[in-house]
């Protein structure tokens, strides 16, 4: 099966295939694209009666080698989020994984700050359940080749390599931004993302620098052609205004072991378990930017005010 790489056989012998020569194997099957904006109980009626509460899916006749958390950060985009549902339980599905979906929205008016809702992602995931593979997605990217398997490789994995946004090309070569695998261990090892990274732009590219520099490993990508990816477009939604300093950030070359998962500090303000998904409700401490920059630890950086 994708999720483990191995196909139970009719006899009950495992056969293992390599993931280039599956990849070889499989059949382009290209993903029709789900648009029409169904209201949550309609797709409770649609995926719920498989699902397990908590967006939490397996197949029944084998199984898998992993067991992944996908954790979606979030704010205020409803109608991504309910289209990448209705799109992305089935696709995981075709896949034979052990899969549950984890969504964490952030609270309040602060920027918006993707890096450390995937770290809060990561931390309360990890309280149900010692997942073995995390995919952490943005809201609005849509796979659209069933050859493009969720699931985690020996080395942090590039999943959205080809985007509609970006004309289906690689945008420069260590970009590392949409959507990323990372094996439990991988993650823990670079610290995970900064928390320091408030509005648009930054924290991937740092994630590309921790996982070369601090996890001492290569990134690995599927082919263009298989990684293929939509994004989700809104009239109704505003990107975050561009981080300002996020180039000085990136080229502070600070020591990614004062900022990361073992430095966040958050509120979880509620926890809604429904059938399609984990739904976190968080609020989290903001550290001064232009501070950070001057190499001063961001432990003492913390504002003690919620």
């Amino acid at each position: 099966m994708f999720g483990s790489n191995k196909f139970l056989l009719s006899h009950g012998v495992t056969h293992v295939i390599a993931p280039k020569q599956l990849l070889m194997k499989l059949v382009a099957t290209f993903v029709f694209i789900r648009r029409i904006l169904h209201p949550y109980d309609v797709l409770e009626a649609q995926y719920g009666s498989d699902i397990r509460p908590g967006g939490h899916w397996f197949p029944s006749r084998c199984q898998p080698e992993q067991r992944i958390a996908i954790i979606i950060c979030y704010r205020n985009r409803e109608q991504h989020f309910k289209i990448l549902l209705d799109n992305l339980h089935p696709f995981l599905q075709q896949q034979q994984l052990d899969y549950t979906i984890f969504v964490v929205n952030q609270h309040g008016q602060e920027l918006f700050n993707r890096g450390a809702l995937f770290n809060i992602g990561f931390i309360e995931a990890k309280k149900y359940y010692p997942f073995t593979c995390f995919i952490f997605h943005d809201v609005d990217l849509l796979p659209e080749d069933t050859r493009n398997i969720y699931t985690c490789a020996d080395q942090p994995r590039h999943m959205s390599v080809a985007m509609d946004k970006f004309d289906y090309k690689l945008v420069y070569s260590t970009f590392f931004g949409g959507v990323t695998a990372f094996k439990t261990d991988d993650f823990l090892g670079t610290n995970g993302y900064s928390n320091v990274y408030w509005g648009w732009g930054g924290e991937d590219d740092d994630m590309y620098s921790r996982v070369v520099h601090k996890l001492k490993k290569p990134i690995t990508r599927y082919p263009i052609e298989i990684a293929r990816y939509k994004m989700i477009r809104s009239n109704e939604h505003i990107s975050a205004p561009a981080n300002p300093h996020r180039f000085k950030m990136l080229r502070s070359q600070y020591d990614f072991k004062l900022d990361g998962i073992n430095t966040i500090q958050y509120r979880l303000l509620g926890l809604i378990i429904v059938q399609e998904v984990t739904a976190n409700f968080m609020r989290f401490r903001r550290w001064n930017e232009d501070v950070f920059v001057q190499h001063i630890n961001p432990q003492s950086l913390i504002s003690s005010d919620f």
